[in-house]
């Protein structure tokens, strides 16, 4: 009998004479980004059934959303590091099994504490997956052709809670929501298959070891400025926000001054003098933040202007995740065919646009100009993130793929946490249509301040023109030729 590692070297061999091993790398991690997204939206929409079975209030269940989302924020740039340092797969695998077994776990969850701890523990240990799968795509794809697969990324990501929308609220009416729980576990056991047969463990990083004072301090200094933002809507600026403000700055600080000094940083402070770095980090910051908060006002104005039901609105609503999904594979290939500039400041353009449509939709009491800004702004995040995150893997060596794309996912979670914090606090939660314009024109505001950063953005070249010295990787990521020095592209 064949011993199971000769078995998975051989199928890997195969697939990388045949030259589909890039596209079965993209194929696993899309696959496991499915199984891990897709119950979003179901237990957003089944909070007032996990409260009732409890007999809980739903201020407290929601915290089976809004917990998972803080910590993750934390966990992610110390998970995307111990990949780069300890090897991709092995964290991904780790992290998909593990996530896999606290997720069946989940369904003997006893009161909402119970719940909301296990719920926690899945999604922070399966947060793993998330930096290391990006890492995995881009290191088997050529810097030009990472927009590209970023878009199939993109569209998985925004399609999976859509489709479970769909398909699992018909089954939660029938049988309830524990079985949501036991779905995942079931369909999380392919690409736990799939991972342990296809992919290659990275080369990781002997030389160096894990920047712990780094990690508490930016684990502080996140969790701080997430929970913050979480509450400030709800509790406005008492003792518990202040607090957690405090905690974040003063975390945040410590982070800046130990990475000064730390021989191995957890993330390396130079990469922030790298223009593509910092413009796709503060890019992302700001679209999360003018996407995210659109998309919490949305179903409100749906049901306080125009009177929708709750299933109507989400009927609805679904049109911005659909052109998300369907554009997303189309901006990384217009970005691996113009560059990335144009095509991420196409993408916060619109993003900033719908908003403005939203507003004035809300304003006028016009429900098509709704719908059409909704399907505006999928399609505008469909361009901006593969691209924004192209950038960022562009603008790094292989080594810190894992932890600068774990870093840009953090930047989006707090980008997305301000957005909604801002816009619900501009539109008050009067239901009024005028407040509704109020917060949409702020939320435009935060899409101008993507577009700004984006346009800040150097295209990756796309092969040497009649003429022009061929630019290497280095020089993308801000090394100098020693033998030349850095020629001007058409995107600078």
């Amino acid at each position: 009998m064949t011993p199971p590692a000769q078995h998975r070297e051989r199928i890997q061999t195969r697939l990388t004479d045949s030259g589909r091993y890039p596209k079965w790398v993209l194929l696993t991690a899309l696959a496991g980004m499915f199984a891990t997204t897709f119950p979003v939206t179901l237990l957003a929409v089944s909070i007032p059934t996990i409260a009732e079975d409890f007999g809980a209030r739903q201020t407290l269940v929601a915290w089976v959303i809004s917990g998972p989302l803080l910590a993750s924020a934390v966990a992610l740039p110390i998970l995307g590091k111990l990949g780069d340092l300890y090897g991709q797969r092995r964290v991904f695998l780790i992290g998909f099994v593990v996530s896999t077994i606290v997720t069946a776990l989940t369904t003997l969850a006893w009161d909402p504490y119970s719940l909301i701890v296990l719920r926690g523990l899945a999604v922070v240990v399966g947060a793993a997956t998330i930096p290391s799968s990006m890492a995995l795509i881009n290191s088997v794809h050529a810097p030009a052709e990472r927009a590209k697969a970023m878009g199939w990324w993109s569209l998985v990501a925004a399609g999976s809670p859509a489709i479970g929308l769909v398909i699992g609220g018909p089954l939660i009416d029938a049988i309830g929501w524990r079985p949501l729980f036991g779905v995942q576990a079931v369909l999380s056991v392919v690409p736990v298959v799939a991972a342990w047969l296809v992919l290659r463990e990275t080369t990781p990083r002997r030389d160096v070891g894990f920047d712990v004072p780094g990690a508490g301090a930016l684990a502080l200094g996140a969790g701080g400025i997430m929970l913050a933002l979480n509450q400030l809507p709800s509790r406005g600026l008492d003792p518990l926000v202040a607090v957690a403000v405090t905690a974040g700055i003063v975390g945040l600080l410590t982070f800046v001054a130990v990475e000064r000094r730390v021989a191995f940083p957890l993330l390396p402070l130079e990469l922030f003098r790298r223009r593509n770095f910092t413009a796709s980090m503060l890019g992302s910051l700001f679209s999360g933040a003018a996407y995210m908060g659109g998309f919490v006002l949305a179903p409100l104005l749906l049901q306080s202007v125009f009177g929708y039901s709750v299933a109507a609105s989400s009927f609805i609503m679904l049109l911005r995740p659909a052109s998300f999904s369907a554009t997303s594979p189309v901006g990384g290939w217009l970005a691996t065919r113009i560059g990335e500039r144009p095509v991420a400041v196409f993408g916060a353009t619109a993003i900033a646009c719908a908003l403005l449509a939203l507003g004035f939709g809300a304003r006028e009491e016009l429900v098509l100009l709704v719908m059409g800004a909704l399907v505006l702004q999928g399609i505008g995040n469909g361009h901006a993130q593969p691209t924004l995150t192209a950038t960022l893997s562009n603008s790094v060596e292989e080594h810190d793929l894992g932890v600068a794309a774990a870093a840009q996912r953090m930047m989006f979670q707090v980008g997305s946490a301000l957005g909604i914090t801002v816009m619900i606090s501009v539109y008050g939660g009067t239901g009024q249509a005028s407040d509704f314009f109020n917060g949409y024109v702020v939320g435009a505001g935060l899409g101008v301040a993507a577009i700004v950063f984006s346009w800040f953005i150097r295209s990756t070249p796309r092969g040497p023109r009649p003429g022009q010295d061929v630019v290497t990787r280095e020089t993308a990521v801000g090394a100098t030729p020693p033998t030349a020095p850095l020629s001007v592209t058409a995107g600078d």
